[in-house]
């Protein structure tokens, strides 16, 4: 299915249960995709995650119906999913600016959050460097740690500073950032920091040896400042690149991000010459 159909068809699907208790994957079992790429193109095309779109359609529509109607906000609370009316004031007046009981007293203005309507912009020869090459098995170092698809962002970047700032970078200088989910199908997925690893060294405490298949790898070179050149290439990826894909498929829960040694540039990980690439693993289709 194309990633645009597919979101599409996925919205439809979170606006028709949008009061029930909604999951990542209830969303991506959908629509037929992996979560673990699923959450990667949605957060790529749309802006936000799944769990944010859902979570501020449900305020949006909780605040209409405050100013509307006579529910109650108990009512409103157990609707909308919130485990007690305080829970639910808190977020209400985070998305708001204005806590329910005001909102309705003072009649105040309230945001909207309106549904999803993506559009086709037809460019036609968009130019994206990449290359499809077969790689062998390899093994890396790595500092590893589990996350969940929500906040993933947020979090891998924390990790990474954490990394750093903890001295491991010393030991694992973070060649490589990579995602592993191999059964595609669950709600969290592991993550590496990431060098080769040399076996004839030990492994130090707080680190692990994970060896990454064999694959045939679709791999897209990045060039320029981080975060913005890794971002810019993984949007034309999600929105271009696979939906034009006719000979290959994505073929397992990996990606891998391999960063360029920093110091080989005057201005490191901020240089306009910075080098970084992208590697998801493909097959072709039948």
């Amino acid at each position: 299915m194309e990633w645009i159909k597919a979101i599409e068809k996925a919205v439809d699907y979170m606006e028709a249960h949008i009061t029930e208790e909604i999951s990542l994957k209830d969303v991506a079992d959908h629509v037929f995709i992996s979560p673990f790429y699923f959450h990667k193109g949605f957060h790529m095309l749309c802006g936000y995650s799944v769990g944010e779109y859902i979570r501020n359609r449900k305020l949006s529509l909780a605040g209409g119906e405050l100013i509307s109607s006579e529910i109650t906000i108990t009512e409103l609370a157990m609707k909308y999913g919130y485990d007690s009316p305080d829970s639910f004031a808190k977020a209400f007046s985070r998305f708001h600016g204005v806590s329910p009981s005001n909102a309705r007293k003072e009649k105040a203005m309230l945001k909207s959050f309106a549904p999803l309507k993506l559009t086709i912009s037809l460019k036609g020869g968009y130019l994206m460097d990449y290359r499809i090459t077969r790689k062998e098995s390899f093994t890396v170092l790595a500092s590893a740690r589990e996350f969940s698809y929500e906040n993933a962002q947020q979090e891998i970047t924390a990790f990474w500073q954490e990394h750093y700032t903890s001295g491991k970078g010393q030991t694992v200088c973070g060649m490589f950032g990579i995602n592993i989910d191999p059964k595609m199908g669950r709600e969290k997925f592991e993550y590496l920091i990431a060098d080769v690893y040399h076996p004839s060294k030990d492994i130090p405490d707080g680190f692990v040896v994970k060896t990454i298949p064999a694959f045939t790898w679709a791999v897209f070179s990045c060039k320029g400042a981080l975060p913005d050149s890794m971002r810019d290439v993984n949007v034309k990826i999600f929105s271009e690149w696979l939906p034009a894909l006719k000979e290959y498929e994505i073929a397992d829960g990996y990606c891998v991000e391999m960063y360029d040694m920093p110091d080989k540039y005057p201005k490191g990980a901020q240089d306009e010459n910075y080098y970084t690439e992208i590697w998801l693993p493909v097959k072709k289709k039948f």
